[in-house]
């Protein structure tokens, strides 16, 4: 598949998503959103792909919305649409907010990065703003340059949170924090960014890319890609129980599947022979039958 907007590569079992428009820092239109989206569909149904990586070209993560249509790229009536072709106006004028077209384009593209079957790390090499910040919190790890810089600018701009960020950020950082980074808008510096618990390590910029792998080579070499399919999804989505007999009743499922899996048995057997263990099952073919489980009625 051909990419514009951005470079897709994958070596040694690792996916990397480099957002290619250094020239207006990465600026997100839709082109590009439509384009990370379908990367992932890729990494997903690629067995060979454990990781995935996503990074900025250039001096910028991502500058946030392609401002270069001016205020309408927010307004819906004007061009802000994913799907311009069908208007989220009934003929009355009022919003349809069921329609396709009253969708936040953001979200998308944090759902489609919540619903990953492999690991996410994001690499920040720069500033990311609006979307460009929003769009690593549905990532399971983050990692920042000492050049890397954040803002949740939406109340700057007169718009409110999107890319799912009203969930995703106060279980992140807590909901007084939260509300804190997202009513001033302010930008946060790297050592800022960690003590609020957004990314997990801050390096220098030529040590970025190298610790972001070695952290991704860590997951690669040594875990059972079903597992870690399993385990992402069953972490993100206990955020919404409301019991932890909830997380029981699926860990119960996974403990039964897993425990009878061929890679269970060799997953002990390399510890056993102190080896690497190579671990047979593959996400496309061997995900268990309750999966996924959260379309079922009791769940949904």
């Amino acid at each position: 598949m051909a990419f514009e907007n951005i470079l897709y590569e994958v070596k040694d079992g690792i996916a990397t998503i480099t957002l290619n428009r250094p020239e207006i820092f990465n600026a997100m239109g839709n082109a590009m959103m439509h384009e990370i989206i379908d990367a992932f569909d890729l990494s997903d149904g690629d067995d060979n792909v454990r990781v995935v990586v996503i990074t900025g070209a250039g001096k910028g993560f991502c500058g946030g919305a392609d401002l270069s249509k001016g205020a309408a790229v927010f307004d819906k009536d004007n061009n802000g649409s994913a799907t311009k072709t069908v208007s989220a106006r009934r003929d009355d004028g009022s919003f349809d907010y069921s329609s396709e077209a009253a969708r936040d384009g953001g979200g998308r593209l944090a759902l489609r990065i919540f619903a990953s079957l492999k690991p996410v790390i994001g690499a920040i090499n720069g500033a990311g703003v609006g979307i460009g910040a929003s769009m690593l919190l549905p990532m399971d790890i983050r990692i920042a340059s000492e050049k890397a810089r954040l803002g949740f600018v939406y109340a700057r701009r007169g718009i409110v949170f999107e890319c799912c960020s009203s969930w995703f950020l106060p279980r992140i950082v807590g909901i007084a924090k939260a509300l804190e980074l997202s009513f001033s808008g302010r930008v946060l510096g790297a050592a800022e960014l960690k003590d609020a618990g957004l990314v997990s390590q801050v390096v220098a910029p030529e040590e970025l890319l190298p610790t972001t792998y070695a952290v991704a080579r860590e997951i690669a070499d040594n875990t059972a890609p079903v597992s870690v399919a399993l385990m992402r999804q069953m972490a993100w989505r206990s955020l919404g129980m409301s019991h932890p007999m909830e997380a029981h009743r699926i860990e119960s499922r996974g403990i039964c599947t897993r425990g009878a899996s061929p890679d269970a048995k060799e997953g002990i057997t390399s510890f056993l022979e102190k080896r690497l263990p190579e671990f047979a099952g593959k996400v496309s073919t061997d995900m268990p039958n309750y999966f996924p489980w959260w379309e079922e009625p009791q769940y949904s």
